[in-house]
């Protein structure tokens, strides 16, 4: 019986690999002894299935820990039958090796291990928004300006790896940057990643590609076995969060503004275990998540995620979820993506509520671009491009008009792919018209290889067209070029154009490209990203749905200008550019890791829970007029193409950048609380207890729910009758301070609150006992909210989700 199992699945479950048994993969296997972080801490009370030698330090336990995977592999297998990879001791007590399916299995029955996963793939899910998001006169003003704002931070990205040459990363700054107190974290060396690589921004750098090398997947030419990133990915995540100040944005020679991170003097320490065209492996991940708490790094940035729900009892009993409790509860805050499967009810790709699961916004930011038509009329387009010289009009001309020959043999000339089709002295100082079809998306046609072919026909400049098979409006990446040049995205405009130019007799169109170089600002409210994943935590077999809330904030993810790779592929219409705009709640989550700096560097003393807990009750939930935020494609009813958000799409809200600084309260949690929920999982005790050490409450004992553990949130996914919810909050304010109590009630539920009013003084704790009653039972979620109005003007607002069920 097989049970080396697919991405995140748990031990209660037994699932045959589609291959053959002597067919070698990467599995991954959790130990039952404490990883070091687990067992060098005395807040755990109860601990099982533990020897440890009096004398061992934490480096000789980890020594231990390694000594005992290598044991067991070779006790249990004949030398050269397999490979080991990794072994974990810092976070997990485990390892990951290339083993059979009959190996696989074999090790599974092994009293001592606990979980055994086959490993599969994750995927890979700027100059205005620090501007937008209020940093300037905000957030970076109460840390004394952009010049300290992070300062001391060092902010861990997991990723594709860095171009260290960027200048987002240079320490070559007005301010010389201090050496980190904490970070023990080094920096390799390699042809394209030489000595003097890292100084005192980028402060470490290091790669893991095991299991990707063993997959037969990584390929060395362009890959890079080294912390340099071939891919782009991770440049733009790292600059997001912790770029430098000031650094100007030139794409083809157009400059859009000056680039910014979110915390521009925060230090970055990179983990590379993502490459492009592979995506990365969990077994490479855990390896570099362990590395980077061992480094000491405060915030740890995962622009990564499964590509679907696991199968189980729960979502967070795999290794990768529980590397990340452990790295909580080492003192790091983990940022994850919250994926890109929106707009889909249940659609998220982060579940664990020890992790800040991060959706994307859409902001108010655009590069309007227009044709001008000979006959007055206008059509709207895009495109990162300067406009035709002047103000003159210029002669317009279809691509397939200016053939060479009758281009009978041609199937779509008017694609522009190659220039020695075309008559020059026909196309030379026009304006031509070429098609966008949907080869463009898929990669089978090349933006670079029109502008190449427009350039040596010396064309004026260029429009593209999309073709009848688009059926309406397509969503087309806003691309840069180095011509005059407009895509018309949509067929009614193709249809305006071609109208007016098959109406115009010979040489009488013409057209004017006012060019879209100046960015235009909307002053709006944030909007919810179409696909930006959605709550609320995905059911499972047997466990109806997580009484939790994902995910738990809102950041720009949309159009975002960030730094690039000198090599970046990740997009190849900017490649070889060294900054590029690109979408994704990827980009989105390197937004919350900056401002967590911001908040790390002013309130040091917060555990990840309460810094969590800061950014989600202080978010935006309404715009400046009071009406609700809005979400493209809402998952209560994705059939709107624009309405009211509610806390499945957004988590606490859009992130209010300032006053997460000065919370007030917050909604603290730990280890021990998170080990107290997963002990609420049914059929979960052994499972915890063996991943954990810590024994789950005896049976007998006053139960527990999940909706106890402390969130800045409230979830019941199955009320069927009246449920009482417990929360703590604490002061982080320096005075004390009076609060009122107001509440808005779900559809359907009625809510009672006590106090409704209380003083609490700096560093002091008051419990609050919320009654929830079902009135009404229509099966669908309901949204309401409580609010903590503060007399010094703090305010914690605390969303409450509700699907009330018939009893």
């Amino acid at each position: 019986m097989l049970r080396c199992f697919s991405l995140l699945l748990i031990c209660a479950l037994v699932l045959c690999w589609s291959c053959h048994a002597s067919q070698q993969h990467v599995c991954l296997v959790m130990l039952t002894n404490p990883p070091v972080v687990h067992l060098f801490d005395n807040s755990l009370s109860e601990r099982t299935h533990i020897y440890l030698p009096s004398q061992f330090s934490p480096i000789e336990y980890a020594a231990y820990l390694v000594s005992t995977h290598d044991t067991l592999l070779a006790s249990t297998f004949s030398s050269g039958t397999y490979k080991k990879l990794y072994s974990y001791t810092h976070l997990v007590n485990g390892f990951s090796a290339f083993l059979t399916a009959q190996q696989a299995d074999i090790l599974y029955q092994k009293e001592e291990v606990v979980l055994v996963e086959r490993d599969t793939k994750l995927s890979i899910q700027t100059t205005y928004t620090p501007s937008y998001l209020g940093l300037p006169g905000g957030a970076w003003q109460e840390e004394g300006g952009a010049i300290n704002a992070g300062e001391g931070i060092v902010i861990g990205i997991l990723d594709t790896g860095i171009d260290p040459t960027h200048p987002s990363f240079s320490a070559n700054t007005l301010k010389p940057y201090p050496k980190p107190d904490r970070f023990q974290g080094s920096c390799e060396v390699a042809p394209e990643f030489p000595e003097g690589s890292c100084n005192k921004k980028l402060v470490g750098a290091q790669h893991f590609a095991k299991a990707a090398i063993a997959s037969g997947e990584f390929n060395a030419t362009f890959d890079f076995a080294s912390p340099f990133d071939g891919d782009g990915h991770g440049t733009h995540t790292a600059s997001t969060a912790a770029g430098n100040n000031g650094v100007e944005v030139i794409v083809d020679g157009l400059s859009f503004g000056f680039a910014s991170g979110m915390a521009p003097r925060a230090h970055i320490a990179v983990y590379k275990a993502l490459y492009r065209g592979v995506g990365g492996f969990i077994a490479d991940v855990v390896a570099a998540i362990e590395q980077a708490v061992k480094d000491k790094v405060d915030i740890l940035s995962l622009s990564i995620g499964p590509n679907g729900p696991p199968p189980g009892i729960a979502t967070y009993f795999n290794i990768f979820d529980m590397t990340m409790l452990s790295a909580n509860k080492a003192g790091v805050f983990v940022v994850q993506a919250a994926g890109n499967a929106g707009p889909s009810h249940q659609s998220i790709l982060s579940f664990s509520p020890w992790i800040c699961s991060v959706a994307a916004s859409v902001h108010d930011r655009t590069y309007p671009n227009t044709l001008i038509l000979g006959n007055n009329k206008t059509v709207e387009g895009i495109g990162l491009a300067s406009g035709t010289p002047g103000n003159n009009m210029h002669n317009l001309i279809l691509a397939s008009d200016a053939l060479k020959g009758d281009g009978s043999t041609l199937p779509d000339a008017n694609d522009c792919q190659d220039p020695s089709l075309f008559k020059v002295d026909m196309v030379q100082g026009k304006v031509i018209i070429c098609s966008y079809t949907i080869d463009y998306i898929f990669g089978g046609e090349s933006v670079n290889k029109v502008v190449s072919a427009v350039q040596n026909l010396s064309a004026v400049g260029m429009v593209m067209v999309v073709t009848a098979d688009f059926e309406g409006e397509l969503t087309i990446p806003l691309i840069p070029f180095p011509i005059p040049a407009i895509i018309i995205p949509t067929t009614e405009g193709t249809k305006t154009l071609l109208d007016y130019y098959n109406g115009a007799s010979n040489d009488t169109a013409t057209v004017r490209i006012t060019g879209s170089a100046k960015a235009k600002f909307g002053h709006e409210a944030p909007k919810v990203a179409k696909f930006s994943s959605r709550g609320p935590d995905p059911q499972n077999d047997d466990f109806r749905a997580a009484d939790v809330l994902k995910p738990n904030i809102m950041a720009p993810g949309h159009m975002i200008w960030a730094g690039w790779s000198s090599v970046g592929i990740d997009s190849s219409a900017y490649q070889g550019q060294k900054f590029a705009m690109i979408s994704g709640t990827s980009m989105a989550t390197p937004h919350i890791a900056g401002i967590a700096a911001l908040i790390m560097k002013k309130n040091p003393q917060l555990s990840p829970a309460a810094l969590a807990s800061a950014l989600a009750t202080t978010a935006f939930t309404v715009d400046e007029h009071g009406e609700p935020l809005l979400a493209q494609n809402p998952s209560n009813d994705t059939s709107i193409e624009l309405g009211p958000a509610t806390p499945f799409d957004f988590g606490g809200g859009a992130v209010n950048a300032t006053a997460t600084l000065d919370p007030g309260l917050v909604f603290d949690a730990g280890y021990e609380d998170y080990v107290k929920f997963l002990c609420t999982i049914p059929g979960a005790s052994n499972v915890v207890q063996n991943a954990t050490g810590v024994t789950c409450a005896d049976p007998s004992s006053p139960s527990v729910a999940a909706t106890d553990l402390n969130l800045p949130s409230i979830t019941i996914a199955n009320l069927t009758s009246l449920r009482i919810v417990p929360r703590v909050v604490t002061s982080i304010a320096v005075a004390p301070e009076t609060y009122k109590v107001t509440i808005v009630e779900p559809r359907g539920v009625l809510i009672a609150i006590k106090p409704m009013e209380f003083t609490i003084a700096s560093n002091s704790t008051q419990e609050l006992s919320v009654t929830i009653t079902p009135a009404e039972s229509d099966g669908k979620p309901s949204f309401g909210h409580f609010l903590l109005s503060g007399s010094n003007g703090h305010r914690a607002h605390v969303p409450i989700s509700i699907v009330a069920q018939s009893s």
